[in-house]
């Protein structure tokens, strides 16, 4: 399915959301469900659902709902989570340890194809079943595989380094866990996932 450049980034991750309650329904054999109910596993409103899903395309009918199996396999394919998609992972740390040792991953068809560090002391061990390569290696490993996707997992310090480095090798979409906002050409899409920052914002929430 052709990217629709008028859909909106937060109703994408919202579409995820829904795939995820869409999933839950179907191991709880239920076979048609409501925007209502989508939006209550999704933390939502209805007609939030009903929006977003209209970027895509018609998929419930009046009166009857949706069908679960259908629309979770529609939402698969937008998604494009109906096939496997190989991540490079950069920094072998407590973070990326844990990233790789994260079944999700697999479950939702992401496969680490290569895990890479600068640092002597790590490259070359095996770290949940993949050796530690060097990160100087990069661009040739990429030559090869044609990976798109890259996570980074190392310190705040070497962050903008480690997205110069997948970029050159031909990375288009970045996932960075580095508290630091990333500069990358305009075809490359940087996501950002900052743990601290969310928690502060949390905090304000709680003041008395």
């Amino acid at each position: 399915m052709t990217r629709n450049p008028d859909v909106p980034e937060a109703a994408v991750t919202r579409l995820a959301a829904y795939l995820e309650a869409l999933e839950r329904l179907e191991t709880q054999e239920v076979a048609t469900t409501s925007s209502a109910e989508i939006a209550r596993h999704a933390g939502v409103n209805a007609a939030q659902v009903r929006k977003d899903l209209s970027y895509f395309g018609e998929f419930g009918r009046p009166g009857l709902g949706y069908d679960v199996a259908n629309l979770r396999r529609s939402l698969a394919r937008i998604l494009h989570l109906d096939r496997e998609h190989l991540v490079i992972l950069l920094g072998s740390g407590r973070l990326g340890t844990a990233l790789l040792g994260y079944p999700g991953l697999a479950q939702r068809a992401f496969r680490v194809a290569g895990v890479f560090d600068s640092s002597p002391r790590v490259i070359g061990q095996e770290l949940c079943g993949h050796r530690v390569l060097d990160v100087r290696n990069l661009q040739e490993f990429n030559r090869e595989h044609e990976v798109k996707i890259g996570i980074i997992c190392v310190p705040t310090a070497q962050a903008q380094a480690a997205c110069d480095q997948l970029v050159a090798a031909g990375i288009r979409a970045i996932l960075n866990f580095a508290p630091v906002s990333l500069r990358a050409p305009p075809h490359v899409l940087v996501r950002h996932v900052d743990v601290t920052r969310e928690l502060q914002a949390l905090a304000y929430y709680l003041a008395d």
